[in-house]
């Protein structure tokens, strides 16, 4: 049996964030998971709480939202915690692919649907998005990429489209990869900078899909933005996300190269004895693997990521068997109209933890001693209404890390 100082449960960015954490304090860690989480379907920029107004800051609109919703994970962080996983986040991202803020407060980006959604932190690929103007815009698309529609995000964002060819190579078809690889490719980028610069009238800003590279999409950049003599910026567009990807294989890289051990796409099922967490087992039948740990860290999110399943009758979390925080009956996990006003209640469901992670049995004691809890599948937050998934998953994966190891 492999024995750790520290076991991640999950992959996404709550989990990769507590590795970091956890590596930089000079623990041995393992961090295992069913898959590459979240961040390579839907990662592309950094959501603090969308709920801030542009313009107002962000430390002041988040202390407003913790006086207002005291038992929100940020409740737990405050501020101050956020600010500093930020930094930690940020000091993993160097040139030429940096993550930066607009100051200290929400801005804009458009939408693959043509909208525009407040974000806080922006990698550069997006940052000129932000400060677009529909007046000065193109948005560019590519003749059999289905997953970017440009002349409906044009009509939205109330500028200029336009469908060019993209002489693919690859046998694989028109895929999200397949296009990124080629981007790659400098010459082919200057070619196809040259091809947008035909299509132009004069605008200095143009949108295209986020397809600009996978391993150098700063080089990528800067060629299509010499070639076009404008400022470039990606849009978010279906799964896969390559921006998301982007972020998973920077944490990747960085754990592997000190020494933490990745386990992916096996269940995983935890012995608990006393209170305490003694091991899991990796279900690779018939050779499944034992590992020990001192401490635990769960951030197998929500539904989506596996984190928490429903049946029937009610919700649970399958690797702990933790209490989950959920409406008393099936009946009662939704409101009567789908597009309610109000969040559905089962948007809410998790689990709920002590001042310091550790999750809660239904009477309020200690369910687990050695086990701490992190991201989405955290209790009393709706992350997607309130556009605040990637700063639950980084605040609250670097306080899970650091609570553990100080324990």
């Amino acid at each position: 049996m492999k024995r750790f100082d520290l076991i991640v449960i999950g992959t996404g960015l709550a989990g990769l964030m507590a590795a970091r954490t956890a590596v930089e304090m000079g623990a041995k860690v393992l961090i295992a998971g069913r898959g590459l989480g979240g961040l390579t379907l839907f990662g592309n920029t950094i959501d603090i709480l969308g709920r801030v107004p542009a313009g107002e800051d962000i430390a002041a609109g988040i202390a407003r939202w913790i006086e207002a919703h005291p038992d929100h994970p940020y409740a737990l962080t405050g501020w101050e915690g956020i600010d500093r996983a930020l930094s930690s986040f940020c000091e993993l991202f160097s040139p030429p692919y940096s993550f930066t803020a607009k100051g200290r407060t929400n801005c804009f980006l458009p939408t693959g649907a043509g909208t525009m959604r407040p974000t806080y932190l922006l990698g550069p690929t997006m940052t000129a998005g932000a400060e677009m103007r529909p007046a000065e815009t193109i948005v560019v698309g590519f003749r059999r990429f289905k997953d970017f529609q440009a002349d409906t995000v044009s009509l939205h964002l109330n500028c200029r489209g336009a469908v060019i060819p993209f002489p693919l190579r690859s046998t694989e078809g028109m895929t999200t990869l397949a296009v990124a690889r080629q981007m790659e490719d400098r010459a082919f980028a200057e070619k196809l900078g040259e091809m947008i610069r035909n299509q132009m009238a004069e605008e200095r800003f143009i949108g295209l899909p986020a397809v600009l590279g996978l391993r150098e999409p700063a080089l990528v950049l800067e060629t299509l933005e010499k070639a076009t003599g404008a400022r470039v910026f990606e849009i978010p567009i279906l799964p896969p996300s390559l921006p998301g990807m982007r972020i998973f294989n920077r944490f990747h890289d960085f754990l592997l190269e000190r020494g933490v051990t990745f386990l992916l796409g096996n269940p995983i099922k935890a012995t608990v004895r006393n209170g305490r967490c003694a091991e899991i087992t990796v279900q690779n039948r018939p050779h499944d693997s034992v590992f020990s740990a001192d401490r635990f860290i769960l951030a197998t999110g929500r539904f989506l990521g596996g984190g928490l399943w429903a049946d029937m009758d009610c919700i649970v979390e399958p690797v702990f068997h933790i209490p989950v925080f959920q409406p008393r009956g099936r009946k009662e996990w939704f409101k009567e109209r789908f597009f309610n006003p109000e969040a559905h209640p089962i948007h809410s469901v998790g689990i709920e933890t002590d001042a310091d992670l550790r999750p809660l049995s239904g009477d309020g004691a200690v369910f687990l001693k050695n086990v701490w809890i992190a991201g989405s599948i955290l209790a009393h937050h709706q992350a997607l209404e309130e556009q605040s998934r990637e700063g639950i998953d980084i605040a609250t994966g670097f306080m899970a890390a650091g609570k553990a190891l100080s324990s």
